[in-house]
């Protein structure tokens, strides 16, 4: 389930084209989440939704509605929003793999080539099991 999850997720922000950091981001608030609260198969695609962050323009709630194919309203969304916004206690942000493998490749002073390979590597391997 998590897999398809994921899946959907790299194929929506291969549509949007978001910050590389954001899909991380929403890798590590999904599991964090999913670790504390169970889930049902029909949620899931919602708590991925609502586990947005880092953007510095972000989709408004509607872009979700329609991503979703209309499965959930505004309501749903901001719902999920907030409980997952309480689950975690408000704290979102960490270092994430993206961010490491940035350092890595500054400190090793590696050329663009290295770090367009690098990139979808590591987010592989932030979503895979």
């Amino acid at each position: 389930m998590r897999a398809i999850f994921f899946d959907w997720l790299v194929e929506v922000h291969s549509k949007f084209k978001p910050l590389p950091q954001t899909h991380y981001l929403t890798a590590h608030i999904v599991d964090r989440f999913l670790s504390l609260r169970s889930v049902s198969r029909i949620e899931l695609q919602l708590v991925g939704i609502a586990s947005k962050d880092e953007e510095m323009w972000a989709l408004e709630v509607n872009d979700f509605v329609c991503l979703s194919d209309k499965a959930y309203n505004r309501e749903h969304i901001l719902l999920m929003e907030k409980r997952i916004l309480g689950k975690l206690g408000w704290t979102l942000t960490l270092p994430t793999p993206y961010h490491f493998l940035m350092r890595f490749i500054k400190a090793a002073m590696l050329c663009q080539e290295k770090e367009n390979i690098g990139i979808p590597l590591s987010r592989v391997g932030a979503t895979a099991l």
